[in-house]
C-alpha cells in the first residue's frame, strides 16, 4: 500500500505543471483584413494558441500587447495605433479580447522622384513612374511604396540601365501632422547596347540562328527582346532547352555581349494514336516529323488520318530563308478522301508558299494546285446513280494570300486571348484551271474570362467565292454549315442550299455566329452553354438556323476536351433530334 501511495504521489506532482499550463485563444476586433491579419502575426500572444502557458508569461505578453498592436499596423500607415483589451481565464486557458483602434491614417504628401532625363523620357520607365507619383494623395503602404520603388528600378535595367543604383531612397514620416514624403532617386549610369551574340549547343551552321534575333548589335539592351528571343527559339522546335544570358560581368563600355545556352531536342519525333470525332467518326493518326534534315535547318512532317469519314496523307518540307522575320519557303502535298452526310470526295493538293512575320501577323502567300473527282448531295449508302447527285472532276490552279495572328495569356487555357485568320484565294483564268473562281473568308475567335471561374467564347465566320462554273468546284472549295465548328445541334456540312431534288450542294456563302458560356466548379472540369446561328447561302437569301444545347469541359492532361449535346431550335431544312459533338483540342 505505502507503494502504491508513493506512486499516486509522484503521478499527483507531474500532474500539477499541466494543470497550471494552458493555451490563448485571441480574439481582435476593430479592423478588418488585412488590418486584422497583421495584428494577429505581429503579438506575442498568438504564438501561444496550442502553447502552454503560465499565468505570469501570459500577463506578460499581454502587456506587450498594444505596443506590438500599433507596430503592426505601422506598414499600413498607421501610426497612432492602440489597443484596448481585456484578460480572463476561461475552462480551456486563456482568453484574451483586443479591441484595435488603428486611428488616423498616414497620407503620402509628397513624390519627388529624380532621374536622368533620357532615362525618364523612355515610355516603360515613364509609366512605372507614374504609378509611383500616384501615391500621393494615398494612404502609406509600404508594401505599395516597395512594390512601385522596386518596378522602376526595374525597368531601369530592363531598358539597358544595367549600372542603375539608388542614391536617394527614403521615406520621411511626420507623426505630428500624419504625413509623409517619398524621395527617390537614381545613379542611372551608361544605358548599354547589344554586343555580339553567342550561340552555343547549336547543331546548324554559323549564322543560322541570326534569323531569330529580334535586335541587331548596337541597339540599345531591352530585357523584353530578350524574352522573345528565347520564345522564338523555343518556337523553332530545335532545341530542348534554350538560356538567354546577357554577359553582364564583362561587359564594358556600354556593350553586352549575349549567350545562348542551347540543348537540342530529339531529332525525329513519332506520334500516333486513336482519336474519336463526331465530324470524322473514329479513326487513328500517326505522324513522323523531322526536326531539322541538315545544318540548314531544314524541316520535313508527314501525316497519315485513317478515320472512317476522312482518310488523309499529307507531307510537308520546310526551307527556312535568312532574315529575322522567319520567312520560309513550304512545299507540300496531301491526299484527301472525305466521306460527309453531304458529299464525297478525292482529291490531290499540291502547295508552294512563303511564310513570314509581319507586323506581328502570319503572313502567307503561295500557289495551289487541286484536282479530284467529287459527288455533291449524296449521302454515304446512297448509289452514284441516284437523281440529284452531282458528279464532278476538275482541277484548279489558284494563288492563296492569308493573314492569321493569335494573342492570348495562355495557350494551354486561354483566360484573355483572341485569334483571327483571313485567306483569298483565286484562279489565273481558264487555261490550267477547269472553273475561274474567287474567294474570300474570314474567321474569328474571342475569349474572356469573367467572375473568376467562368469565361465567355465568341466565334465568327464569314466566306464568299465568286465562279463562273458552281458545279466544278470540289466540296472544300464551296460552303457548308453545320458541325462541331459551325453550327452545332446539325451534323458536319449538313447544311446549305438545295439542288431542285433537294440535295444540299453548299452555296457561295457563309455566316456564322457562336456564343458559348462555360463555368468551371473545379480547376479541371466544368459545364458550357452555347447558342450557334447561320447558315451557308447563295446571294443575300441567308435563313439562319440556330442550334443550342450544353456540354462539359474537362481539361485533360492531352488538352482540352469539349463534349456538347446539341439540338436545332430552328432549322430551314426542317431537322430535328440531338447532336453530340465532342473536340479535343486547344482553344485557338
Amino acid at each position: 500500500m505505502r507503494w502504491i501511495r508513493h506512486c499516486l504521489c509522484l503521478l499527483l506532482l507531474l500532474l500539477i505543471p499541466g494543470l497550471s499550463h494552458a493555451g490563448v485563444q485571441l480574439v481582435v476586433d476593430g479592423v478588418d483584413d488585412p488590418l486584422k491579419a497583421a495584428v494577429i502575426a505581429g503579438v506575442s500572444l498568438s504564438q501561444y494558441a496550442t502553447r502552454d502557458v503560465s499565468e505570469a508569461q501570459v500577463r506578460r505578453l499581454y502587456d506587450r500587447a498594444d505596443a506590438q498592436a500599433g507596430t503592426a499596423l505601422q506598414p499600413y500607415g498607421y501610426y497612432d495605433a492602440h489597443a484596448s483589451g481585456k484578460l480572463e481565464k476561461t475552462d480551456k486557458g486563456w482568453r484574451v479580447t483586443l479591441h484595435v483602434t488603428p486611428g488616423q491614417p498616414v497620407l503620402v504628401t509628397s513624390v519627388a522622384i529624380r532621374l536622368d532625363h533620357n532615362a525618364a523620357a523612355l515610355a516603360p520607365v515613364k509609366k512605372v513612374q507614374r504609378a509611383i507619383e500616384r501615391l500621393k494623395g494615398q494612404r502609406l503602404d509600404d508594401a505599395t511604396y516597395d512594390a512601385a520603388r522596386d518596378a522602376l528600378n526595374a525597368a531601369l535595367f530592363a531598358n539597358g540601365y544595367l549600372d542603375a543604383r539608388y542614391t536617394v531612397r527614403r521615406v520621411e514620416v511626420n507623426r505630428a501632422e500624419h504625413s509623409a514624403a517619398i524621395q527617390l532617386a537614381w545613379e542611372t549610369g551608361t544605358r548599354y547596347r547589344y554586343g555580339d551574340v553567342h550561340f552555343e549547343g547549336s547543331q546548324f551552321r554559323p549564322g543560322f540562328l541570326q534569323r531569330y534575333v529580334p535586335f541587331k548589335r548596337g541597339d540599345y539592351f531591352d530585357q523584353n527582346q530578350l524574352l522573345k528571343l528565347q520564345q522564338t527559339l523555343n518556337g523553332a522546335d530545335y532545341f530542348a532547352a534554350v538560356d538567354v544570358m546577357p554577359q553582364l560581368d564583362t561587359a564594358k563600355n556600354g556593350v553586352v555581349d549575349i549567350d545562348v545556352q542551347l540543348a537540342r531536342a530529339k531529332r525525329t519525333i513519332y506520334t500516333g494514336g486513336l482519336f474519336v470525332g463526331t465530324d470524322t467518326g473514329a479513326g487513328i493518326r500517326g505522324g513522323m516529323e523531322r526536326r531539322w534534315v541538315n545544318r540548314l535547318g531544314h524541316k520535313w512532317k508527314n501525316d497519315i488520318v485513317l478515320a472512317q469519314r476522312l482518310k488523309t496523307l499529307s507531307s510537308q518540307y520546310t526551307i527556312p530563308l535568312p532574315g529575322d522575320n522567319e520567312r520560309s519557303l513550304n512545299f507540300g502535298a496531301s491526299y484527301r478522301d472525305a466521306n460527309t452526310v453531304t458529299s464525297q470526295s478525292r482529291t490531290l493538293e499540291l502547295v508552294a508558299n512563303e511564310s513570314e512575320l509581319w507586323h506581328n501577323w502570319v503572313r502567307t502567300v503561295g500557289l495551289h494546285v487541286l484536282t479530284g473527282t467529287f459527288d455533291v448531295g449524296k449521302t454515304p449508302n446512297e448509289p452514284e446513280s441516284t437523281p440529284g447527285v452531282q458528279h464532278g472532276s476538275s482541277t484548279l490552279v489558284y494563288a492563296e494570300a492569308s493573314l492569321t495572328r493569335k494573342q492570348a495569356d495562355s495557350f494551354d487555357f486561354v483566360r484573355r486571348g483572341w485569334s483571327v485568320s483571313l485567306d483569298a484565294r483565286s484562279t489565273a483564268g481558264d487555261l490550267l484551271s477547269s472553273a475561274r473562281m474567287s474567294e474570300l473568308t474570314l474567321d474569328g475567335r474571342w475569349i474572356r474570362a469573367f467572375w473568376r471561374n467562368n469565361r465567355l467564347i465568341l466565334r465568327g465566320s464569314l466566306g464568299h467565292v465568286w465562279t463562273d462554273d458552281f458545279e466544278a468546284l470540289p466540296p472544300q472549295l464551296r460552303f457548308f454549315a453545320g458541325g462541331d465548328q459551325s453550327i452545332r445541334g446539325f451534323s458536319f456540312q449538313s447544311l446549305g442550299p438545295q439542288n431542285s431534288y433537294g440535295r444540299v450542294i453548299g452555296g457561295n456563302s457563309l455566316a456564322i455566329a457562336s456564343a458559348t458560356v462555360e463555368h468551371y466548379f473545379t480547376p479541371r472540369w466544368g459545364i458550357a452553354t452555347f447558342v450557334d446561328a447561320g447558315n451557308a447561302f447563295n446571294g443575300t437569301d441567308v435563313h439562319p438556323n440556330i442550334g443550342t444545347g450544353i456540354g462539359v469541359r474537362w481539361r485533360s492532361p492531352v488538352g482540352l476536351i469539349r463534349v456538347d449535346v446539341g439540338t436545332p431550335i430552328r432549322s430551314t431544312l426542317q431537322r430535328h433530334g440531338v447532336e453530340l459533338h465532342l473536340v479535343i483540342g486547344p482553344d485557338l
